[in-house]
């Protein structure tokens, strides 16, 4: 390898996984929405002209995702000798009135409009002409560039007063083909080296399977065929208070946000007439370390966990916050290694996507992300708000995300506008949830914390 030729850097086990997954529209990609006080002032120019120095210190922003023909290992990321961030940065004016609807509406064309995959896997568009002589910066990246903290980090190395660390070396020529056999090899004699290791490591992925085990999800009008399209919708709480209720209730904000949105499931439900008092919902739990946000990549994987959906919201929490303590913190991501190679296995032979549109294990998808508490900027615009949006895929016809963000609790509904008819009554019933979680403690008593009766029977640690 030459000094200015690019190591082999291979995609890992969870993005291989999130590539695999990547099948039909929307395509697989995740967004936030920098929302900027007076930001009609900026031009798109100077945006063009900051986010190209800003990228310098995001490697994979100006990397491209390469295939390698067999024997020559899995895809790996290469420097992108054509990069321009013109190709990257749009213009697009808002249309009338400005507000979150329409913000909504121009973001969602962003979002599940496919980035192009020869080149970085990532694109913003400059929103102007919103209400009140603000702007917006739409942020899209594909999902198998990184899961969402490490999105969330990558959003926050754009904002003003954060060191770029400048790249000479860029673009480093990619690397040969012996180089990759070399890799290849090095990669063998690892495998060969950690042999010792896999009965344990196989026992400790298949214990985690088991934990993970839980009822299908019940029949509901949640899961059916999705179409191409979605439809974002948002709800707002302070962040102080909804962490005040959910600690005192023996949970945390994660708590909170899954009781906000089984709850509002529950009455969307049952004014469409169904009876559903639990739902199995997919929660993703993160493998990274302290330097969260020093890597992108895929280090998450996904836990479905049954929760209550019926009664009080604060009775509720209260039993959210015991189980995910419970059935959550087991989970470490081990069988990720057995998991990954099925779900490409399938993709292969044309089963994978049958598979998630017809799966019965999960009614919906809640995620929660801890953004930075204090407000950033950028070009000297207060960043106001930050957006979280994803494109979930399969049959399940609504999900959420939610982001803190500068004493903010951002709730975005994730929905099929083909299958949710009546997004109004689940998002009254989510922000009724959140004004409930916003309304002070009622502390309940230890005992009340103890094991709700409904809980499941495995043994779990604390």
């Amino acid at each position: 390898m030459t000094a200015n030729t690019a190591p082999v850097e291979r995609m890992g086990t969870g993005d291989l996984m999130t590539l695999a997954s990547d099948l039909g529209v929307p395509p697989m990609q995740i967004a936030g929405i920098l929302v900027l006080d007076g930001g009609a002032a900026l031009d798109i120019d100077a945006v063009r002209k900051t986010i190209a120095e800003r990228v310098r210190g995001i490697r994979r922003f100006r990397q491209r995702l390469v295939h390698t023909p067999p024997g020559l290992g899995r895809p790996y990321w290469t420097d992108h000798a054509g990069f321009c961030v013109d190709d990257h940065v749009r213009h697009v004016h808002c249309p009338e009135p400005g507000d979150d609807t329409a913000l909504l509406a121009v973001a969602t064309d962003a979002v599940t409009e496919r980035l192009p995959r020869d080149r970085p896997l990532w694109s913003v568009t400059f929103v102007t002409g919103l209400a009140g002589g603000d702007a917006a910066l739409v942020f899209v990246m594909h999902h198998v560039l990184t899961d969402g903290i490490g999105g969330l980090a990558a959003l926050a190395r754009m904002a003003d007063g954060m060191p770029v660390p400048d790249d000479p070396a860029f673009p480093r020529r990619p690397p040969g083909r012996r180089q990759l056999l070399t890799d290849v090899a090095r990669d063998r004699v690892r495998m060969l080296r950690g042999l010792r290791t896999v009965p344990r490591r196989v026992l400790g992925a298949l214990r985690e399977l088991r934990l993970r085990e839980t009822a299908s999800a019940p029949r509901s009008s949640l899961n059916r065929p999705t179409s191409p399209n979605r439809r974002f919708a948002v709800a707002r709480a302070d962040v102080k208070a909804v962490r005040t209720t959910a600690r005192a209730h023996g949970g945390m904000l994660n708590d909170a946000v899954l009781a906000a949105g089984t709850g509002a499931l529950h009455r969307l439900l049952r004014a469409r007439g169904e009876t559903v008092d639990r739902l199995v919902v997919s929660m993703p739990v993160s493998t990274r370390g302290r330097d969260a946000g020093a890597h992108l990549g895929n280090h998450a994987f996904s836990v479905p966990i049954e929760l209550p959906a019926a009664g009080d919201t604060l009775e509720r929490l209260t039993s959210i916050a015991w189980l995910t303590r419970h059935r959550v913190g087991v989970a470490r991501g081990a069988s990720g290694g057995l998991v990954s190679p099925v779900f490409r296995l399938l993709a292969r032979l044309k089963l994978l996507q049958w598979f998630v549109d017809h799966q019965t294990v999960l009614s919906t998808s809640i995620t929660y992300l801890r953004g930075p508490s204090a407000r950033l900027s950028f070009l000297g615009a207060p960043i106001r708000e930050v957006i979280p949006l994803s494109t979930v895929k399969g049959n399940m016809t609504v999900s959420f995300v939610a982001l803190s963000y500068g004493g903010r609790l951002t709730v975005t509904a994730v929905t099929d506008p083909e299958q949710v008819t009546d997004l109004p009554v689940l998002m009254e019933a989510l922000r009724d949830e959140l004004a409930t979680l916003s309304g002070g403690p009622d502390p309940v008593p230890p005992a009340a914390q103890a094991r709700p009766e409904h809980a499941d029977a495995r043994k779990e640690r604390s």
